[in-house]
């Protein structure tokens, strides 16, 4: 690709760096200090109310409104980075030529989105202007601005990267291409609102299966798609959707998010997750496939700690792949069983995805953490099967049996870490504290084990950790706002409705609408996300689990588990492609390896789905 130092000025290219670095950093700084703010915001309110007997009422209220803020500048943040995630397995494959073009198109879509959306957002801020906040009293656009501020920044990004990349000529070509498709489209209006449904499978399966292939980034793909419906087959005005995507980014329960991104990295960095991992591998890293046990077995512990699948993958791959990959492991392989055991660990309390589905079906937080942890037990012993197969001819000769000693003192240095889940999980499990709480708890609790205990606290990286929280974040929320778009399209499509209808006539009672389930959400789950999927199908399908004599917590488990599936699916499923980022691997790598642990999780899910004991039994 044709670079800004062999066709600018120096002068000129200087400048332009230079104001992009300058902006970057203003951002960074900004966003951080708001994470800060968001915890010590929530600190207090937990130590207000438990310790004080005395809650701050408008705490709740301000943290939302830095929330939206944390995410749009997360967003932005990541945009420049180009950390929104992506598929790259065609863009790897090209030769420079192609890829170049590619790399255009992944660039013209997202900017063609933001330029859509961003006098919708501003309309939308000024609507929301009007209304007063009811404990701070102030306006509302003190939070509404924050979503045209993060489109126009991310804009900004993208036209320091063309005059940098020097991609005038791309872009302009792009730009008429998409004043003519939008054209085409204002044209053709009358034939899409002609075609009723079927306009779903135009918009929402070819033009995301399309561009997920061309490798835009996810996010920007699913929030054009449901732009261009509602403009084509809907008489709804754009700012309906900016609407949706504030409210998809900032629901108070994704708070957790960013809190429990902090906390893997802060576990990851501090020696928290390496003692875990250390005490497990002098159990198992002399046999064969060791470690790999290790890493299903980390993943377990780590999901109580931490809400978000990729800060469990942050917390525990560094700290093992550089000695599986001495042992022999490929790089494929590991980004394989990482995002697998991304989707095992699905419903190993606190699970976000758990919490939501208590929050919009009334079904009890406490019962669903309770019964979530043995299912997931059981889909790890499958992918230990495949584990056992692919290494049964390892060559351990160079490798030792760790002393029953030195296993103790490792468990006696690891005990501090290996606690944290547990307290974690009571705390919710027992009523006394939410999940967004609890991450804050846990980050105190980690920053002082980390400094105490394992005498590591690296103020220089606290700083790196911040920007990197985040921006991670960032990508993470600005996917569930665009997938909520598209939930949100979808309803109105009328699709959601008959899906549920369709699901509740099947012949062949409770075990055909189980089976129907699992297809529908796997497929769900890759497409829209965990989150979404459950706001939108989740009132709908467990009135009729429900009516069928399928127990609820029962059926959580199923739904999540699929939905988990899908979601770490490859070609579309962004938990893959956020465990490839988290192990800095092409994903195009993992694609055969992790077909076996797929059939694995789906075999592990067939028998939850038989057996509802596994489910619950400890109820």
């Amino acid at each position: 690709m044709e670079t800004l130092s062999s066709t600018l000025p120096m002068g000129r290219r200087t400048f332009a760096d230079s104001c992009e670095h300058v902006l970057l950093r203003v951002v960074e700084i900004v966003a951080s200090i708001i994470l800060v703010g968001e915890i010590s915001i929530l600190a207090t309110g937990v130590i207000a109310r438990y310790v004080l007997d005395t809650p701050i009422t408008w705490s709740d209220e301000l943290a939302s409104i830095l929330f939206i803020w944390l995410s749009m500048l997360g967003a932005a943040i990541a945009f420049q980075r180009g950390q929104h995630m992506r598929m790259t397995a065609l863009v790897g494959r090209s030769n420079s030529s192609n890829r170049r073009i590619l790399e255009t198109i992944a660039l013209a879509v997202p900017l063609a989105f933001m330029v859509a959306i961003l006098l919708p957002a501003i309309d939308y801020a000024m609507e929301e202007a009007i209304v007063t906040t009811p404990a701070l009293e102030i306006s509302n656009l003190w939070r509404s601005a924050a979503l045209p501020t993060g489109v126009a920044l991310m804009i900004v990004f993208a036209a320091f990267r063309i005059l940098k990349e020097r991609m005038f000529r791309s872009i302009l070509i792009a730009a008429v291409v998409a004043i003519a498709v939008y054209g085409l489209l204002t044209v053709a209006k009358p034939i899409f609102a002609d075609l009723g449904n079927w306009n779903l499978l135009i918009f929402f399966v070819g033009m995301i299966g399309l561009g997920v292939a061309l490798g835009v980034p996810i996010a920007f793909v699913f929030a054009l798609s449901a732009v261009a419906y509602v403009f084509t087959s809907t008489s709804t005005p754009t700012m309906v959707l900016a609407g949706r995507l504030d409210e998809g980014m900032s629901h108070l329960i994704l708070l957790a998010v960013p809190l429990f991104v902090f906390l893997g990295l802060q576990i990851e960095s501090n020696g928290m997750a390496r003692a875990m991992v250390a005490f497990l591998a002098t159990l198992l890293g002399h046999v064969r496939g060791g470690l790999s046990y290790v890493l299903i077995g980390a993943m377990y512990l780590v999901s109580g700690i931490s809400g978000s699948k990729t800060a469990d993958m942050a917390a525990v791959a560094p700290a093992l792949f550089p000695e599986m990959q001495q042992r022999g492991a490929k790089p494929g392989d590991l980004i394989a069983l990482l995002a697998a055991t991304g989707a095992q660990t699905e419903t190993v309390p606190p699970s976000i995805v758990l919490i939501t589905i208590g929050s919009v079906t009334g079904v009890s937080i406490s019962a669903l953490f309770t019964g979530g942890l043995l299912p997931s037990v059981v889909l790890g012993i499958t992918l230990c099967s495949v584990v056992w197969w692919r290494y049964k001819n390892e060559d351990l000769s160079s490798v030792k049996k760790t002393p029953k000693a030195k296993i103790a003192k490792a468990f006696i240095v690891a005990l501090p870490a290996l606690a944290l889940p547990f307290v974690i999980r009571a705390a919710v499990v027992e009523g006394m504290a939410t999940a967004t709480e609890v991450s804050t708890i846990g980050i105190i609790y980690s920053l002082v084990v980390g400094a105490i205990v394992y005498r590591h606290f690296d103020i220089k990286r606290l700083g790196q950790m911040l920007v990197e929280t985040v921006s991670l974040s960032g990508a993470i929320l600005f996917i569930i706002g665009a997938a909520t778009t598209v939930a949100w399209s979808l309803t109105q499509s009328g699709f959601s409705q008959d899906l549920a209808a369709l699901m509740s006539s099947l012949p062949g009672g409770p075990a055909m609408f189980i089976a129907v389930s699992i297809v529908a959400f796997v497929i769900l789950g890759s497409v829209l996300e965990g989150i979404p999927a459950i706001v939108l199908f989740a009132p709908l399908v467990f009135p009729i689990a429900k009516n069928l004599g399928v127990n609820e917590v029962h059926y959580a488990m199923i739904v999540v588990l699929s939905m988990g599936m899908g979601l770490f699916m490859p070609p579309v499923g962004v938990g893959y492609y956020a465990a490839c980022a988290v192990g800095r691997v092409e994903p195009s790598e993992g694609l055969r390896p992790i077909w076996g642990y797929m059939i694995a999780l789906f075999v592990g899910l067939v028998l939850v789905a038989m057996i509802p004991w596994l489910s619950i039994g400890f109820l």
